[in-house]
């Protein structure tokens, strides 16, 4: 099945012709109502409304709503947002930016905050059914330039849904002419070691023209390392850590994922850094092509990880964190006595917000090696790149 034999209208942004009805719609519901009120004094919100529904396309959304909201919250909950590698931007090409994956909801935010701040097209960012909890979540983020990554189906049903989204990745970047976002992998690393599934590379390669890396080269794959400073949701990733240590089958609630959103948009963040990398075309080309597709993907995956982990921004947090897990003062001259015991106040801190009764003196450590190796691991990853394997 060719691009253009699917209909997308049940995944893709919504289109402009239809941005004012749905925008209607938006502002009558509820939960977006209770949402907004959150954000802002209930007295602004009357303006805000008025303001919404004189917007006609989701490029104006973008400029006069979310860049504004982007811009307060980056001023609010960081240290600053930069951007690096822009040299590798062609702006007259589209890519599909793939990137690690540190915050649900921000990692695309901010980027596209980036893009917005040097005068680039915004991407358009794949998200998964599971977040959109409500209705008026789907319309937010199709009416932002979202598109819909179907989990959670059956295994035809998950295979056909995989068909269709490559597909409309593929109709993206050749006839639309936009860029897209989609995360390395489902979910979060919860530990930060970052690493490309083969299933979501396999995934991309099922549209397109050719053998299976001539339908990579066409989507312009471009990885994008993200570093963030400090993790709002750190706490709560240990929590859960200790809770499937204690029960290998515990799940989270849809409660949980709500308030780790919650968290990672409002808490601080410290400094955010977004370092592009040059698309990998050159070196698919040099690789050829694999008989195995299976081993095609792994490779692939390798060179996207392998540019990721070459590309984060290391923070203090990071060396200390690392020197703290293995004993050592390799990195000593990296921090001072000062910022070590200022880190080390903070991570007690974080433990100590973990709601769970019952702590063990043994589980507190557990707690604190998960913390340091979290923090640890973006500074682990990229010795192991540069060093050819080698800590």
């Amino acid at each position: 099945m060719s691009q253009q034999e699917y209909n997308f209208s049940d995944i893709a942004p919504y289109d402009d012709s239809e941005f004012h009805s749905k925008m209607e719609n938006l502002v009558k519901e509820p939960g977006f109502l209770h949402a907004v009120n959150f954000t802002m004094p209930p007295s602004d919100v009357p303006a805000l409304i008025d303001e919404l529904l004189k917007i006609k396309t989701k490029d104006d959304f973008q400029q006069q709503v979310m860049f504004p909201f982007l811009e307060m919250l980056a001023k609010t909950t960081t240290s600053g947002i930069t951007l690096g590698g822009v040299k590798y931007l062609n702006p007259s090409m589209s890519y599909t930016f793939i990137t690690n994956h540190r915050d649900i909801v921000l990692d695309a935010s901010f980027l596209n905050l980036a893009f917005l701040r040097k005068g680039f097209p915004t991407s358009e960012v794949a998200i998964g059914n599971n977040l959109l909890i409500f209705d008026w979540i789907n319309d937010l983020v199709r009416l932002n330039k979202s598109f819909i990554v179907k989990r959670n189906t059956g295994l035809r049903e998950g295979l056909e849904a995989a068909k269709k989204l490559s597909a409309y990745i593929h109709y993206c970047i050749l006839e639309k002419r936009e860029s897209v976002w989609i995360a390395q992998r489902e979910g979060r690393a919860k530990d930060s070691s970052d690493h490309t599934q083969e299933s979501l590379i396999k995934m991309l390669s099922i549209a397109g023209q050719g053998q299976f890396i001539d339908k990579l080269k066409e989507i312009n794959l471009m990885p994008v390392s993200i570093s963030y400073e400090f993790d709002p949701n750190d706490y709560l990733k240990v929590r859960e850590f200790l809770l499937k240590r204690r029960d290998p089958d515990f799940k989270k609630s849809q409660r949980d994922d709500l308030f780790s959103m919650e968290t990672g948009l409002l808490q601080f963040k410290g400094k955010v850094h977004f370092q592009l990398t040059p698309r990998i075309n050159s070196k698919l080309d040099q690789i050829g092509d694999f008989t195995d597709n299976n081993k095609a993907a792994k490779h692939v995956g390798c060179l996207i990880d392998q540019a990721i982990h070459r590309s984060y921004e290391i923070f203090e947090i990071n060396y200390i964190a690392f020197d703290i897990l293995h004993q050592t003062d390799r990195f000593a001259r990296k921090y001072t006595p000062e910022k070590k015991e200022e880190i080390l106040a903070y991570f007690n801190k974080q433990l100590d917000k973990v709601d769970l009764t019952d702590i063990t003196t043994e589980e507190r450590d557990y707690m604190w090696e998960m913390m340091l190796t979290m923090y640890a691991n973006p500074l682990r990853n990229k010795l192991r790149s540069l060093l050819g394997g080698m800590e």
